[in-house]
């Protein structure tokens, strides 16, 4: 009698698990959980569960079949976007059942992003911020340097917002500041089209820029899109101006055309690659053209992959300088942060 309690209260305990946990997920090894889905973005997929204090990291690829309650936004290969839950069909293919009570059949290799609607405005923000310091008995030698990304996406659109700072001092010699920040808009249009709204802000003291704004408008377009990469192009307009440090140096106006590709690499391992180019021909000064240039890599700690190592590298070059300024400008930068 005793036994047969023990194993009746041990079924109600499974039972009240699995109906708190409604979705489920199938892997290709024939193991099986089920807890709440929460996100899944550059082939991870995280999951929360009663049974454990911190959420499960699993690789998308890894999953065959899954089943959820959760409501979801949904984003394809093709730029295609849903609202809604899925429903696997066979290994390898579900059924996405939208908010408009439609059905659409695709691979699961085909969803590359999933976010929980369900989970409010503070959980859709993501953030993450890493400082690095450099000391040296030489010279007296200091530097100082942070990262800090803010970004929030909804079901048609996306704002990222940036800022980074470098200072650096030493004896006999001026100090070197340099600081930049970019806010941008983009609205997702079938077939992965964008349109793009931006103004960055850059101020450094190599090219003697008190302040370089500049505001862009322009369509981009996401050429591959996969869990593995995604590379997008984009061009347009941009008005720029420069207020310069120099004695006697006269600020700038001036209207241009941008041309630029991005590249974000995940999924090698425990690293991540960004990199993005930027050229902008001058439509109002003869024969003048910028570019700008970044490349960042993390590498996520064995401890917690909320914390990261990140190592990046930014260049800006002007082929015509402001007087007694140089023209070009470049920075190392390495860091130990947190992301959420």
């Amino acid at each position: 009698m005793k036994k047969y309690s023990i194993s009746i209260l041990v079924l109600l305990v499974i039972t009240t698990m699995v109906s708190a946990q409604t979705d489920s997920l199938l892997f290709r090894n024939g193991n099986y959980m089920v807890g709440e889905v929460k996100s899944m973005d550059k082939n991870v997929v995280t999951v929360k569960t009663k049974y454990s204090d911190s959420d499960f990291k699993i690789k998308w690829h890894r999953i065959q079949e899954i089943y959820t309650d959760t409501y979801f936004l949904i984003t394809l290969t093709d730029g295609s976007r849903y609202n809604g839950t899925i429903m696997a069909r066979e290994p390898g293919r579900v059924t996405i059942l939208t908010d408009e009570r439609d059905s659409i059949e695709v691979n699961l290799i085909d969803i590359v992003y999933l976010d929980d609607l369900d989970k409010g405005f503070w959980r859709q923000i993501n953030f993450s911020i890493d400082m690095g310091i450099n000391l040296t008995k030489a010279n007296n030698f200091q530097q100082f340097t942070t990262n800090t990304v803010l970004g929030y996406t909804a079901k048609r659109w996306n704002i990222r917002a940036n800022y980074n700072v470098l200072f650096s001092k030493q004896d006999s010699t001026e100090d070197i500041q340099r600081q930049d920040a970019t806010i941008s808009y983009r609205y997702f249009l079938p077939k992965d089209w964008y349109p793009l709204i931006s103004a960055s802000f850059l101020s450094n003291t190599e090219q003697l820029l008190d302040l370089r704004a500049t505001w862009k408008i322009g369509m981009g377009k996401y050429m591959v899109h996969t869990n593995k990469a995604y590379l997008g192009f984009s061009a347009g307009t941009n008005y720029n101006n420069e207020q310069f440090t120099g004695d006697g140096t006269v600020d700038r106006q001036s209207w241009e055309g941008f041309m630029g590709a991005e590249l974000n690499m995940f999924n090698i391992g425990d690293l991540d690659l960004l990199t993005n180019l930027v050229a902008y021909p001058s439509m109002t000064e003869q024969s003048r053209w910028r570019v700008d240039y970044n490349i960042e890599t993390k590498y996520e700690m064995w401890f917690d992959d909320d914390f990261y190592i990140r190592l990046g590298f930014s260049l800006n070059y002007d082929n015509q300088p402001a007087e007694g300024a140089s023209d070009m400008d470049y920075v190392f930068q390495t860091g130990f942060g947190w992301e959420w």
